[in-house]
């Protein structure tokens, strides 16, 4: 037996002992252990559909959140925009080019600071946002099928938690 066999025997061994006394498990007691792993799997599995669904509006991967973002604040910064999306400022750049490029926003200066240019929605860019929400709304029908609506609010509600969890630690 090698020591992988008997490290998984000695783990099974644990977990059993550990559930006859009634005692918690831990993470790493569990076989569907490898979270990460699943969340990144399901993540891309459905990032994949919404790009599909947003191809038909002329839009690629990423560039709904951009538009949403807009949406809510019109008008931000590229390094504002790249902080609330989570991605670093040449991405972000590159991202507002292209969708420059396709009609979707606009740059304009501030009009308070001359030093800093303000990225806004187009009429164009706002006529996307309905496809947007609809991509969004597909998606979701085909990823949640088979799901009660108990097992929907509990999903997001541990969604929610990990997310938080996540989060860096905010200063006293």
């Amino acid at each position: 037996m090698g020591k992988k066999d008997k490290l998984e025997k000695l783990e099974r061994k644990a977990k059993a002992r550990k559930e006859r006394e009634g005692e918690e498990l831990t993470v790493s007691d569990r076989p569907e252990a490898d979270v990460a792993m699943l969340l990144v799997q399901a993540a891309r599995g459905m990032r994949t559909l919404s790009s599909r669904n947003l191809a038909e509006s002329g839009l690629y991967a990423g560039q709904d959140g951009v538009m949403l973002a807009l949406q809510e604040t019109d008008g931000m910064t590229a390094g504002a925009l790249a902080a609330r999306l989570g991605v670093k400022a040449p991405t972000m750049t590159r991202t507002i080019g292209r969708m420059e490029a396709q009609g979707f926003l606009e740059r304009r200066p501030d009009p308070d600071d001359a030093r800093l240019t303000k990225v806004y929605l187009t009429d164009a860019g706002r006529g996307r946002l309905e496809a947007i929400s609809e991509a969004g709304r597909m998606s979701e029908t085909v990823a949640l099928q088979g799901f009660s609506d108990k097992q929907v609010r509990t999903l997001a509600k541990l969604l929610r938690a990990l997310d938080e969890n996540l989060q860096p630690a905010k200063p006293a």
